[in-house]
């Protein structure tokens, strides 16, 4: 191996641990304007991105490898763009998910619940489980190319997050905008503890709708009511009709007896109730129930909470007292039956909320908590939105956001839990509350030194909402804080957008006055192969670890980038993983060609040299090379147009063409004929290394290991060849290297691409004919092409033509026309064109007459189409230059359309 050659296959696995400690210890993840530096300069642009911090203790699932993948795509360009990027990385404390675990894991270890354990060691034994574990998902984050600052790594119950979560509450409360009060949420009985919308997952279910008799006071008439939790008759306050039912509008401001406990309740007249759906009436139990709680604040009706927090019934249940729920359940229906009470039960399919952490059934509950006054919080955010500071991609979700912030309720702060950050409210033994933002020493009422903190801790979305500042070290103006603040694009899943999307825009408008973000890019799903959602259950989910360990982290990163569109779910599946290995073994052999080219040049003189070195090099470049520098500037201007329409997916797959299809396919083909003659071997090679060292950079935000490793080589080649003044400029790492700029139209690019897909098209038919034949590769022809007014492209081609069609040069035959059609020869029509190859004894008389006429009905259905369309309004309405264009597209196909049917007389 000489001493740039690249070894004979990728082994990605050798390759990237090494070269991300390369990153890391040359310092390219770091800004490279730091505020914190004597040379700072504030004119410069800094672009920043605050990871979504996954859960401290998780570990990398797909959906965190789709986020890595797209952020480093973000975070790469934008540094190679010459901005200040900054990807602040960091964890979630997640406090139901992490507290979950340690408890888990103490009742299975020592046989003890927390309760029994006690808060201080508890919370003392999770953080232990935090250093022990919270180092997991960071490194397997790496192992993703994740170009973090890792010195700025955050953790949403450090010190400094922990300050601006009390500073947060606490202006929040000096202004009015925190209240504690009873409210209806969600309870988990297991967790003991409120959850939020998100932590519960409702499933279709079959359930047992269970019908009964309401009956009245002092009547033998009932009001027919069915429920499917019949336990939570016991917190009924009210039984509902419509007010319109003609068959209960005479027991309107009646009474009626709840069943078995002989509590009287009133019947009253609702719109809510629906007189087609069920028996027509409805039991009211505004406790346990959010419809129900909704119609007791219109009627002023009482509320009855009939379950303790481990969903037992309580005091209320009467005789029930003590029971599970679902005991209670069974034994009070049971006792329904047994005084006439039933009508009848039956199967019915419903939705049942379930915790997302334990899975057990969740109840709606009263429960005392701390909710935040959200209205003036939320109007700021949509104004936000509405007015255009805030872009979301795709725009469809706007009207998702803006619907959850019109009809937003106050947010319930406050978890039941031991893991987070404490409500900074305490009391002291006359109940007086302190609410301050350093632990209080007294009582702000009374001067008590007796104080004991509120036991609740914080919603894990409220220190979440402040990360994009929090991060940068609010509530402090730091140098951070005051240059990559407001922070660039907020990038997360679609479903999240309610659940910390709008609670970020609304706490960077609260706490900053300003916008966290102008931009929120949200991703969708990660789906298999057949578009089907990825669960344990079915089998289907793809453990991003493992893939990296067979095909490699570009692999993966590339299948998820080149298949996502904004919003959508992306369906992945092992065999495009696989296809693009296949594509990364592909660069790399391409990049082993160039760089043995490279090396392969002569030592020449020096006048010689700068003939080749310079970009108006004395040495005229061949078509093919003006091609691809043609094709290659499209490249780039497309690549750019997708990157600021936010179509990385688009991008990546036009990148991937080229390189595949233009530059190895075609290019390089046509290179290794080049370099056989002197007066281009040098132009070729200068060509192969521009148009390579292009594509690497366009590839980079994609790929990053292997286009890194490749041009590192490349690089060292190129500085140590006789065209070393290609690289003079190249910066160390290609990570920092510059982003190829768009540049404008030049006017010798479209006759060239013009010229050269002739010639593409050329070998294609003459490829194509050749497999039809069956002709082995290897086997010469001769050929002759009737070349028109193109005679001299292609004589001047002749060569590239023949090496590419396997022909044999000297049997080649071009002529303006011909005095007549050669014999025993299959016919091809390219444009203009004609070319005979005789293909004696193996041609198939039938076969070609069948191809021909295949041909010719093909170019009349595209003379149809243009007639048609160049007959109709697009003339009118349509450039003149696109006309134009069409109307010379006609003329081709019926020229091409007449040849046909020449070689078919």
């Amino acid at each position: 191996m000489t001493k740039q050659e690249l070894p004979k296959a990728y082994d990605f696995k050798s390759t990237e641990e090494r070269i991300y400690a390369m990153w890391e210890v040359g310092g390219f993840f770091k800004p490279h304007n730091d505020p914190n530096k004597a040379n700072f300069d504030p004119s410069i642009k800094p672009f920043v991105i605050a990871i979504p911090p996954p859960n401290v203790t998780g570990e990398l699932h797909i959906g965190h490898a789709m986020f890595v993948s797209v952020e480093d795509l973000m975070i790469r360009y934008h540094r190679m763009k010459g901005y200040s990027a900054l990807w602040i990385p960091g964890t979630d404390h997640a406090g139901i998910a992490t507290q979950l675990m340690v408890e888990r894991d103490l009742l299975k270890h020592e046989e003890i619940t927390r309760e029994e354990y006690g808060r201080e060691k508890f919370i003392a034994r999770t953080w232990d489980w935090k250093k022990k574990y919270g180092g997991m998902i960071t490194n397997q984050i790496r192992r993703m190319g994740a170009s973090c600052d890792w010195d700025r790594e955050r953790f949403t119950l450090d010190d400094g997050l922990s300050r601006a979560v009390r500073e947060a509450f606490v202006r929040l409360y000096e202004k009015g905008l925190i209240y504690r009060g009873p409210r209806l949420i969600n309870w988990s009985p297991g967790l003991k503890t409120a959850v939020s919308d998100l932590e519960v997952e409702y499933s279709e279910e079959q359930a047992t709708l269970f019908h009964f008799k309401y009956m009245l006071k002092d009547s033998e008439d009932y009001i027919p009511v069915a429920t499917i939790r019949p336990e939570t008759i016991l917190g009924d306050t009210a039984v509902a009709v419509h007010p319109d039912d003609e068959r209960f509008k005479q027991f309107i401001g009646k009474t009626a007896i709840v069943p078995i406990i002989g509590r009287e309740i009133p019947v009253i007249a609702d719109e809510y109730v629906s007189m087609e759906f069920g028996t027509g009436a409805l039991k009211i139990t505004p406790g346990h129930d959010p419809n129900d709680y909704a119609i007791a604040q219109r009627h002023n009706l009482p509320i009855i909470s009939m379950l303790d927090v481990e969903a037992k019934v309580n005091e209320n249940g009467g005789k029930f007292k003590g029971q599970d729920r679902f005991v209670a359940r069974k034994n009070l229906w049971a006792e329904m039956k047994a005084a006439g009470l039933v009508i009848k039960e039956e199967k019915y399919t419903t939705t049942i909320p379930r915790s997302q952490r334990g899975g057990e059934i969740v109840e709606p509950m009263i429960s005392e908590q701390w909710f935040v006054k959200i209205e003036s919080l939320a109007s700021a955010g949509l104004d936000a939105v509405k007015n255009g500071d805030i872009k979301i991609v795709p725009e469809r979700f706007e009207k998702t956001y803006y619907n959850w912030l019109e009809n937003i309720k106050d947010w319930c702060i406050s978890r039941q839990l031991w893991w987070g950050h404490r409500i900074p409210v305490w009391y002291c033994t006359d109940n007086h509350m302190t609410v301050a933002r350093e632990d209080p020493t007294q009582c702000a009422v009374c001067g008590s030194k007796n104080l004991k903190q509120d036991d609740d801790v914080l919603d894990t979305w409220f220190s979440s909402g402040l990360w994009p500042f929090s991060t940068l070290g609010w509530p402090d103006e730091t140098p951070d804080y005051k240059y990559f603040y407001p922070t660039s694009y907020m990038e997360t899943g679609y479903d999240i957008l309610f659940f910390w999307v709008a609670r970020m825009i609304m706490s960077g408008l609260e706490y900053t006055g300003k916008i966290p973000f102008h931009t929120v890019y949200l991703h969708g799903l990660v789906r298999d192969e057949h578009g089907h959602k990825m669960s344990k259950t079915k089998g289907n989910v793809i453990d991003p670890l493992i893939v990296m360990d067979q095909f490699g982290t570009d692999a993966l990163r590339f299948t998820l980038l080149v298949g996502s569109t904004p919003g959508n779910d992306t369906n992945v599946g092992l065999k495009k993983v696989e296809a693009n290995r296949n594509f990364a073994n592909k660069i790399w052999n391409v990049g082993k060609f160039v760089i043995n080219a490279l090396e392969g040049l002569e030592k020449v003189e020096s006048d010689a040299l700068s003939a080749s070195q310079g970009r108006k090099s004395k040495v005229e470049l061949t078509l093919a090379d003006h091609w691809i520098n043609a094709r290659l500037q499209n490249l780039i201007r497309d690549v750019e147009r997708q990157f600021q329409n936010f179509q990385y997916g688009q991008a990546g797959q036009q990148i991937y063409d080229f390189i595949w299809s233009d530059f190895a396919d075609w290019y390089v083909e046509i290179a290794k004929e080049q370099m056989k003659n002197e007066e281009t071997r040098y132009s070729t090679v200068e060509t192969l290394v521009r148009v390579f060292d292009t594509c690497l950079r366009l590839l980079h935000p994609f790929t990053p290991f292997v286009t890194e490793e490749i041009w590192g080589h490349l690089r060292s080649a190129v500085l140590d060849s006789p065209l070393s003044n290609i690289a003079k400029d190249w910066t160390l790492a290609l990570i920092v290297a510059k982003f190829p700029e768009p540049s404008e139209v030049e006017g010798w690019e479209e006759s060239k691409i013009a010229d050269f897909t002739l010639i593409q098209e050329i070998v294609r038919s003459i490829r194509n004919v050749r497999a039809e034949k069956n002709v082995a590769p290897s086997k010469k022809l001769s050929a002759n092409i009737s070349a028109g007014a193109k005679i001299d492209l292609i004589k001047n081609q002749s060569q590239i033509i023949a090496s590419l069609a396997s022909l044999d040069h000297s049997q080649l035959s071009i002529n303006q026309s011909l005095p007549s059609k050669p014999q025993d020869s299959a016919a091809l029509v390219v444009g203009s064109l004609e070319i005979y190859i005789p293909l004696a004894g193996m041609v198939d008389v039938v076969n070609d007459k069948a191809r021909l006429e295949k041909e010719l009905k093909e170019a009349e259905s595209h003379i149809l189409r243009l007639e048609t369309l160049l007959g109709g309004d697009f003339t009118n309405k349509a450039p003149a230059a696109l006309i134009a264009k069409e109307r010379e597209k006609l003329n081709g196909y019926k020229d091409t359309a007449e040849k046909i049917k020449a070689q078919l007389k």
